[in-house]
């Protein structure tokens, strides 16, 4: 009797074992899943500059700030390269290098530059640990946010232990030595701090995509930011990316503005939106208008397919330190222009600083500091977020809503168009110019305003005002 009690509890015990097994497995696949068709609809992306986001510089003071993100509406988190910087050719300032500068103290103020990979491996002991990345992912995940890391494909820094243990992995200069990054005509671009791979040898191809799946595995982030993915071979990513698709599920940015590099099903998710974003610009310095908006709107709809996902911004990093600040950029209609960031197919993006009212260029290759006060814009961010989650109209991922233009009476001056999607509409007016306007609308509807709350009724023949740079975002 005894016998068979022993037996009947191990038989117990063997299964609770099993269901344990399953219910962590299952635990495990929804925890890492977090990008999906349904997220990329309504998501909004934060692009982390880890160094400059606080005093302390490094993950645990970022993580600290993830619901902050969330309030916002933040799905999606593109940390700025995590990697170790090469030593070696250290970019300074300018044109001068660290080992320019004799001063040891002065030496030491300069970081370099993040695109300078020394290890794809590694952890930038200036950030943290593995492990407090690591972290960093595991609370977004409970957040429901993704992380993307910023991959350095096209080059690392000449310190990289690719270096010594590969130089094969990279291109030659006539003289047999390891080259900086050319043009077409065999001269310098002027990033003299990294040296270029050569995507020819099939082993630093492999070793590439093993890097990232390293990535993936270990640290179960969601996906990549691919630096100058342009210049990378079309046919790598035809390689690579299917391989990590693979592992788990991936959330893929190009740097790149090129129809080809998000076409099928196997490529990248998003791509840069430079045409939108120069086109805002020049509307503001009045070289462009709104008819000029519309041709672009028409064009983009040709070049691109539905499911080509554009990111939208006024600022990212790259723009803040060296083209100027969203108020060098925009100036009073950097407003307008970060809404209507939101308001057009795509997915708005949002830089460190920008929901602080930043108005700096942040230093690109020294510690500095974004301001950490809320003003103006943080709310905007706020009821924009909740908006883009919360309505179908605003879908902007692999089955977006449609963009309709609304007629006006000063077409020049005023952008009116309406997102639809299942019945569900949101309309943007906004006047594009420096000068009030009065238009007619051509458009019937009752609608709430969302930064008001007041309601807001159009009809076929109604008159509206509007101050320079003054638009509405009616639900």
């Amino acid at each position: 009797m005894n016998r068979l009690f022993t037996l009947l509890l191990i038989t117990m015990s063997l299964m609770a074992c099993k269901n344990q097994e399953k219910k962590q497995d299952k635990m495990t696949e929804t925890e890492t899943q977090t990008v999906t068709k349904e997220m990329m609809e309504s998501a909004v992306i934060y692009e982390a500059n880890i160094r400059q986001y606080s005093p302390e510089g490094n993950f645990d003071a970022f993580t600290k700030d993830l619901p902050e993100l969330q309030k916002m509406g933040v799905k999606i988190i593109w940390l700025m390269p995590v990697f170790p910087i090469s030593e070696i050719n250290r970019k300074a300032k300018g044109d001068l290098f660290v080992h320019d500068i004799k001063d040891p103290e002065e030496r030491k103020k300069y970081l370099g530059s993040y695109y300078a990979v020394a290890d794809y491996k590694g952890v930038n002991p200036e950030f943290g640990t593995l492990e407090d990345l690591k972290e960093l992912v595991q609370k977004a995940h409970e957040l429901d946010m993704s992380i993307i890391l910023d991959w350095v494909p096209n080059h690392t820094g000449w310190d990289n232990k690719w270096i010594k243990e590969h130089p094969e992995f990279y291109t030659k200069n006539a003289k047999g030595e390891i080259s900086t990054v050319l043009n077409d005509e065999g001269k310098s671009i002027g990033w003299d701090d990294v040296a270029d791979l050569d995507y020819t040898n099939p082993e630093m191809r492999k070793a590439m995509i093993e890097s990232m799946q390293y990535w993936l595995k270990e640290v179960d982030v969601d996906g990549f930011r691919c630096d100058v993915a342009g210049m990378v071979p079309m046919d790598f990513w035809q390689q690579a990316i299917p391989q990590l698709r693979a592992t788990k599920p991936i959330f893929m940015l190009a740097e790149d503005a090129g129809a080809e590099i998000v076409r099928g099903d196997g490529m990248f998710d998003m791509i840069y939106g430079w045409d939108s974003h120069h086109l805002m610009k020049a509307i503001v310095k009045g070289e462009k208008n709104v008819y000029d908006w519309d041709n672009w709107m028409t064009e983009l709809s040709k070049k691109y397919e539905k499911d080509d996902i554009i990111m939208n911004f006024t600022q990212n990093h790259d723009e803040n330190s060296w083209n100027g600040t969203q108020g060098e950029s925009f100036g009073e209609a950097g407003e307008v222009m970060t809404v209507l960031s939101y308001m057009m197919p795509g997915m708005p993006l949002i830089y460190s600083g920008m929901e602080y009212d930043m108005n700096v260029r942040l230093k690109f290759f020294e510690k500095d500091l974004i301001p950490k006060t809320k003003g103006k814009y943080f709310p905007i961010y706020e009821k924009l977020g909740t908006l883009k989650s919360t309505n179908i109209a605003l879908n902007g991922g692999k089955n977006p809503a449609s963009y309709v233009k609304i007629i006006t009476g000063n077409s020049e001056k005023v952008l009116a168009f309406m997102r639809e999607k299942e019945g569900k509409k949101v309309v943007f007016l906004a006047n594009l110019s420096n000068v009030p306007v009065e238009t007619l609308v051509e458009y019937d509807g009752t609608f709430n305003d969302v930064f008001s709350g007041n309601q807001m009724v159009l009809s076929k023949g109604t008159k509206v005002k509007l101050n320079p740079w003054q638009y509405y975002v009616l639900e």
